[in-house]
């Protein structure tokens, strides 16, 4: 979609408001053969407004390098005061949060523009992970009060959702915005699991209605809740 230029732009629109300011959520196209992408089915049917803030979506190419290009693009565009990166992380049951981007290529399959790093650092110079900086357990309390299976994940993988992860707050620490970020995967659409007997999958009306509780949560929330979410493996 075209991106509507905010009157207000670069350090003066950092220290505006943050309620003056949109969210920026991302959805990935279709990638492995797939002819959808629930991510990006999320993002299309986002209402244009949650709570006080304004709603832009941004489709990102599932394609190392170009992925963190696209976003940056669009976060040095309207300078949102966060960033809510969705993927899809076909085979898991719930909504996952993700906790951490770690700063390594590992892919088991190629992009969609045929790249296949292996082992290879996304940032040559950069830290070796980098913390989500939403409210991750306010966030998971919202979707789960929304009813939405969801849980804190621990790995957003090693493919293009962590390579965007990382590169986010890369790119968001570097260039000194005030932007909180983060990663939420989602599952297989019913309808993609439908060649996929006994695979678990989700409603996009019920995704969406996690997204959306998410989202409202990171808003309200300037610093996480404490609760239990960890994993014992």
């Amino acid at each position: 979609m075209a991106l509507r230029r905010p009157k207000t732009t670069g350090a003066a629109a950092a220290r505006e408001p943050a309620r003056h300011r949109p969210v920026l959520v991302t959805g990935f196209e279709p990638f492995g053969g797939e002819d959808t992408n629930p991510s990006w089915e999320i993002c299309r049917v986002l209402p244009g407004a949650i709570g006080h803030a304004r709603i832009q979506t941004v489709r990102v190419p599932t394609e190392f390098r170009r992925a963190i290009e696209v976003v940056a693009a669009a976060i040095e565009e309207l300078e949102p005061a966060v960033v809510i990166l969705l993927g899809q992380a076909g085979g898991r049951a719930c909504v996952s949060v993700e906790r951490v981007a770690i700063n390594v290529d590992d892919a088991r399959i190629a992009d969609n523009a045929g790249l296949q790093p292996i082992d290879e650092p996304i940032a040559a110079a950069g830290p070796p992970a980098y913390f989500a900086t939403v409210p991750i357990k306010a966030m998971l309390a919202a979707i789960l009060e929304a009813g939405v299976p969801a849980q804190v994940s621990n790995s957003a993988g090693t493919f293009v959702c962590n390579h965007l992860f990382y590169g986010t707050l890369h790119f968001l620490a570097a260039s000194g915005r005030d932007a909180r970020a983060g990663f939420i995967h989602v599952p297989w659409l019913e309808s993609q699991a439908v060649a996929r007997p006994g695979e678990p999958a989700m409603a996009l009306a019920t995704m969406v209605r996690g997204v959306e509780a998410a989202i409202a949560a990171a808003l309200a929330t300037a610093e996480d809740v404490k609760m239990a979410a960890g994993q014992l493996d």
